[in-house]
């Protein structure tokens, strides 16, 4: 059976090749891509959204596909002035991409909520399919390590390069964040609801950290699919695989359907971990390493493929 209305639940590189891929494949009335925030931060006056930015960049075809995330042959002489001026320019903003951060600011001060900022700034980047910040309110993930106690994400992922060893993770501020309204009509008129092959720990708990949101999920009796995104073992890119040992969790594909649990039904894992039998989870095999936009966008039609014969 045919599904009419995709959500995609979303944060990060891995995530945003998925979403390329059902972008591809798609309609925009038919795909609605809720998107981590709680690694926003402000740096410089600026409101920073690395996750809002990645999706709505690489939907919009200007994304740094070497990086995976900013803007492809974007300058930074602007960091590089400030360098000189004896800053420490810790975290790499493009020349091109502060007008992102710039537009946000301004907005977010005159009173606009962070859902309509982001639909002012897919529209001037032609981007057809709906992006949905996870909340309006602003929710932090802080990251406890053995070597600097407490740090900012930010500063754990980039600065220094998630190398600390992570002891416990919190999600400051989301027992009081709501669910915008138009996240919860996404969901409540969804079809299909995809976990994306985003880190568990970092981009898709603070989502499911907000208050309703497991249930917003779990009361759909739709498929409700997770991809995994770690493959024989490991990550095949960031610290997914490194914050699960660290956190005393087998590295395997199980793991990542453990952790989610009953807000799951289905689970979609990589072919070199098959065969993986879950208990209470339909489960599929799929060749989920993203090399290529072919690769992003088979793997998204041989998803939505297997997730029409779940239905009902």
């Amino acid at each position: 059976m045919a599904i009419d209305k995709v959500v995609l639940l979303v944060g990060g590189v891995g995530g945003a090749k998925l979403a390329y891929g059902l972008k591809e494949l798609l309609p925009p009335e038919k795909l609605t891509i809720i998107v981590n925030t709680a690694d926003d931060f402000w740096l410089y006056g600026l409101r920073i959204c690395p996750d809002l930015d990645t999706i709505t960049y690489t939907l919009g075809e200007r994304v740094n596909k070497k990086m995976g995330w900013g803007i492809a042959n974007d300058t930074q002489q602007m960091l590089g002035a400030l360098a000189e001026l004896g800053e420490d320019t810790w975290f790499r903003l493009g020349d091109i991409d502060l007008a992102t951060h710039l537009l946000r600011t301004k907005m977010l001060r005159d009173g606009a909520t962070l859902t309509e900022v982001t639909e002012r700034i897919r529209d001037a980047l032609d981007v057809q399919h709906e992006i949905l910040p996870m909340s309006n309110d602003p929710v932090a993930t802080v990251v406890e390590t053995a070597e600097h106690g407490r740090l900012d994400f930010q500063d754990y992922f980039v600065r220094y390069r998630w190398q600390p060893q992570v002891q416990a993770l919190h999600y400051t501020g989301a027992d009081e964040a709501k669910i915008p309204p138009r996240v919860r009509e996404a969901l409540s008129a969804a079809d299909a609801i995809i976990v994306g092959p985003s880190n568990p720990w970092l981009s898709i708990a603070p989502i499911l950290s907000l208050p309703g949101m497991r249930n917003c999920i779990k009361e759909r009796d739709v498929p409700r699919v997770a991809v995994s995104p770690i493959v024989d073992g490991t990550a095949i890119k960031g610290p997914t695989a490194k914050i699960m040992h660290e956190l005393g969790v087998p590295q395997r594909a199980q793991s990542v359907a453990d952790y989610y649990g009953d807000l799951i039904n289905a689970f979609a894992y990589d072919e070199q971990d098959a065969p993986l039998t879950v208990d209470g989870l339909r489960t599929q095999p799929f060749q989920t390493v993203m090399r290529s936009d072919r690769d992003k966008m088979v793997l998204a039609e041989r998803l939505v493929r297997w997730i029409e014969t779940l239905v009902d």
